[in-house]
């Protein structure tokens, strides 16, 4: 059994702030894709409604989808969101990363 995917606070808050901004309910998307410096990359989007085989991932009744093809990269992952002086961006914390780059958003199994 493939460990499950969290959502944390910290992206729930911002899922619910940025939904209350443009007025109706907001997904995060989170994908896994080929490519970046390091290999694999994260690819986050908000989308209104998720596809029948998503994966549904809450917190605090916000939402994550990801698709059945990234699930497996993601086992045992947290979807979180870093506000700090750098900038602002949802973020995924996988322990099966090997290796990332600096901005978190590529890496390596």
């Amino acid at each position: 059994m493939t460990e499950a995917v969290t959502l944390s606070r910290a992206a729930a808050a911002r899922l619910r702030a940025l939904s209350q901004a443009e007025g109706k309910a907001l997904m995060l998307r989170v994908a896994v894709d080929g490519g970046g410096c390091s290999g694999f990359q994260y690819a986050f989007d908000l989308v209104e409604a998720g596809e029948p085989d998503d994966v549904r991932v809450e917190y605090a009744g916000q939402a994550a989808l990801i698709d059945p093809v990234s699930l497996p990269l993601l086992a045992g992952s947290e979807i979180d969101f870093i506000d700090e002086l750098i900038g602002a961006q949802f973020r995924v914390r996988n322990p099966q990363a090997k290796s990332s780059c600096g901005c978190g958003v590529s890496f390596s199994l």
